[in-house]
């Protein structure tokens, strides 16, 4: 059997902690039912579950961004650091 090559184990830094709040965040917030489950504050007529969770789809694009942008940044400082 061919031996597995030895790469660095998984590292919990801060980076890749606010990357996963970042990803994890609209799952939690769509999840959690009960804190939107209301038709007041109503913006421009439309109840508040239906903006609520449009303003997420919103928010939620932009964490993927950061979180994307943050773990990019994360894999070049990996790859530097390896080299150095």
């Amino acid at each position: 059997m061919p031996e597995e090559p030895e790469g660095k184990p998984p590292v919990v830094t801060p980076t890749r902690v606010v990357i996963a709040l970042c990803l994890v965040a609209p799952f939690v917030a769509m999840l959690w039912v009960g804190s939107y489950a209301k038709t007041d504050p109503a913006f421009i007529g439309i109840p508040f579950f239906y903006w609520y969770q449009m303003l997420w789809v919103l928010i939620s694009t932009v964490l993927t961004m950061v979180a994307y942008k943050l773990w990019q940044r994360d894999q070049r400082a990996r790859k530097g650091g390896a080299s150095a």
